[in-house]
């Protein structure tokens, strides 16, 4: 019997569909509101907090102020630190709070509230020659900031002083702008204080209800089997919400001063481009040296990315680099900003998103440079085990993605002169890049299985943020106990229950998965098929030594078709494909879902999505979905994205690896690698503007 690898409906969409599955904020009643108090400067310290008018207000219950609130356990984190000094670190910080009855009621008092500033100058505006630019210890998952083999420098140095010889050079520079997540359910908390059992349960929009607990519990001084964190349906992460925010801090101080009665607190979509992490701006410069043959001789990669003064966040654009192609001499580097500017944290495929835009959009280039097809100079450049490691790959098919795609798209119809086709009005281009995503597993994941009446329940602290958890792991575990997905229940999205790691970093299903595998196998070896009743067994995630012994990612390639206006430069994309090797799909048809989600994602990369962010003031003013742009279905036409049949065996006991992430990493560069192949015109800057095109577009 097996499950894995049949498509399945999702078990909690009928209840999504009615509205009946409860996500955070709907939870409890008889509760108080909460309203934040936020800093109206970006840097100084508070001087002056008159409540009066607030506190007389009918309805409010109470004030929260630096003057009066709780005194934390733990100041380490920059992001979780608030209310407990007048110093001011961005614009948009919580300082306070109004608690009321009603929603209305404590906003409306939260504008009387009255709070005068020393205000001092700031800086948020972030450039590559900033002075207090500087190498961080580590970047974003624990990567060293630097590598190097060979002499690359030495080489591009020598290959551009020479002009007409064998090496062809590509030398620029590739930005990304400021992004903010925006998931349909904004962050939202419901949090309540049982002083009698000195407990604080949290109904939490969150990827990880356990790293809640651990985050939080030791900022406001609790053992972690004080809280209790519950998040049985998330409204979309997208790695926002993989940690908790002030807003949560905020939530429990309130909850804390009003014992036995709900507090409730739904951040704002305005509130959303402030204190709850945003994708930091890049700039990658990228150095590629090949011979005339198209091989890779040389490559550099130096990425630049702002981080905050109230704590580090930096993005590893140019890991990527490290292992993507071949070539005998290579260095990455990375270099962050601290300005007064929130702390930046995770965005869909942090690092890989912004880094592969940068690199795959160079290869473009070096592909123009030597007059090769871009497909080709990728098969040139294949690296027989990984280059920086010299592990041999689990399963490396991007080649084998690529001329999938190639045959599916219609490759061979591309011309490659650039801005040599045309339907009606529209210059037509075709587009490639390549994608790859690491797959993670991460340590510390148990399950629990018990059988009673001819039904198995499956108990894991796993979260579905939207991508299908539910439905996934239901398989997972009929797949393992050889039963049918109608005779197994699922309980997860409670902390209570056994450990899980965060749903983020592509590596949730892999990791709560084998853990049910785990325990599924102990429980058959113990119970065997005919489990007695009330027969229960927990178990942790066996060890996987093949994980150390091989290097193990996903890979794919994107295909795009644009149409660009001659008058206007409008942009359209009338196919977009995507071809990935994941491992094996556990169920195709959410895998599909996430994987059109993650090209989607890359075309509001390429097109719409910026964050403006007022220098003067230092604050985003972009702050809703009208003025921060994002595809409507009007932008998305005829997407589809198909999967090799590929189990990896080295990945994870069920053959899978991660899936929610790749779909977006390399999809905006072959937006603009079409933009290209259509008008001749480089777009290195995103999001792609009319008017990048408009001076660069051929005369009618």
């Amino acid at each position: 019997m097996t499950a894995i690898g049949t498509s399945h409906a999702r078990i909690d969409g009928a209840d999504k569909v009615r509205g009946t599955a409860p996500y955070a904020y709907e939870h409890l009643t008889e509760a108080a509101y909460l309203w934040p108090i936020t800093a109206t400067i970006a840097r100084g310290r508070i001087t002056g907090f008159d409540t009066t008018a607030a506190e007389s207000t009918p309805g409010v219950l109470f004030v929260l102020t630096p003057d009066n609130a709780p005194e934390l356990a733990d100041t380490s984190s920059g992001d979780l630190t608030i209310l407990q000094s007048p110093e001011i670190a961005y614009r948009g910080q919580l300082i306070g709070a109004v608690v009321a009855e009603s929603p209305e009621t404590a906003r409306e008092a939260a504008s009387a509230v009255t709070v005068t500033y020393d205000e001092d100058a700031h800086d948020t505006e972030f450039r590559v020659d900033h002075p207090d630019s500087y190498r961080p210890e580590q970047v974003n998952g624990g990567f060293e900031p630097t590598s190097q083999d060979g002499h690359p420098d030495r080489i591009l140095d020598e290959a551009a002083s020479t002009t007409g010889g064998d090496t062809v050079t590509v030398d620029q520079w590739y930005s990304t702008p400021e992004e903010h997540n925006n998931p349909m359910e904004p962050h939202t908390v419901v949090a309540t204080w049982d002083a009698d059992a000195a407990v604080l349960t949290l109904y939490d929009s969150t990827q990880s209800t356990q790293g809640v607990v651990s985050s939080l519990a030791p900022v406001l001084g609790l053992e972690p089997e004080q809280m209790r964190v519950i998040a049985p349906h998330v409204g979309g992460g997208f790695g926002s919400k993989g940690s908790p925010h002030s807003h949560d801090v905020l939530a429990a101080m309130a909850a804390m001063r009003l014992p036995g009665r709900p507090v409730k607190f739904a951040v704002t979509r305005q509130h959303m481009f402030v204190f709850v992490g945003h994708r930091a701006p890049t700039r990658s410069r990228l150095r590629l040296a090949a011979d005339r043959n198209g091989h890779i001789t040389a490559m550099v990669h130096e990425a630049f990315t702002h981080s905050a003064h109230a704590g580090e966040f930096a993005e590893q654009a140019a890991v990527t680099s490290r292992s993507m192609y071949s070539a005998d001499h290579r260095r990455t580097d990375h270099h962050v900003v601290p300005l007064d500017v929130p702390v930046p944290f995770w965005m869909r495929a942090p690092g890989e998103a912004p880094g592969m835009f940068a690199g795959e959009v160079a290869m473009d280039e070096l592909a123009h440079a030597l007059d090769l097809d871009p497909i080709e100079l990728r098969v040139r450049n294949e690296p027989p085990e990984d280059p920086e490691t010299g592990n041999p790959w689990s399963s490396r098919r991007l080649l084998d993605c690529l001329r999938e795609g190639a045959r599916r798209f219609g490759w061979e119809r591309r011309v490659a002169e650039p801005a040599a086709r045309r339907n009606g009005r529209q210059l037509v281009g075709l587009g490639v890049a390549s994608s790859t995503y690491p797959h993670m597993v991460q340590p510390g994941n148990a399950a629990s299985i018990t059988h009673r009446d001819g039904r198995y329940t499956v108990r894991i602290a796993a979260t579905d943020i939207g991508t299908g958890a539910w439905t996934t792991l239901k398989i997972i575990a009929a797949d393992a106990l050889d039963v049918p997905t109608d005779v197994v229940d699922i309980e997860i999205g409670d902390s209570a229950l056994p450990s899980a790691t965060v749903a983020g970093g592509s590596s949730g299903t892999s990791s709560w998965g084998s853990a049910i595998v785990t325990a599924a196998h102990q429980f058959r070896a113990r119970f065997g098929d005919d489990p007695p009743p009330d027969a229960e067994l927990s178990a942790e995630a066996a060890d996987n030594p093949d994980l150390e012994k091989f290097t193990v990612a996903s890979f794919g390639a994107h295909f795009v078709e644009v149409g660009v206006d001659i008058d206007t430069g409008e942009i359209r994309i009338p196919r977009m494909l995507g071809v990935f090797s994941i491992g094996r799909a556990i169920n195709p048809r959410t895998v599909r879902s996430q994987l059109i989600g993650g090209m989607t994602f890359g075309i509001s990369m390429a097109l719409h999505e910026e964050s403006v962010r007022d220098h003067r003031f230092g604050h985003v003013v972009t702050q809703d979905l009208a003025e921060y742009h994002i595809p409507v279905h009007a932008d998305i036409a005829d997407v589809d994205a198909i999967c090799l049949d590929d189990r990896d065996e080295h990945a994870t006991p069920m053959g899978s690896r991660g899936a929610g992430e790749i779909g977006i990493v390399g999809s905006a560069a072959a937006v603009v690698n079409a933009i290209y192949n259509a008008t001749g015109v480089r777009v290195r800057d995103l999001p792609a503007h009319l008017d990048d095109l408009l001076g660069g577009l051929p005369d009618q």
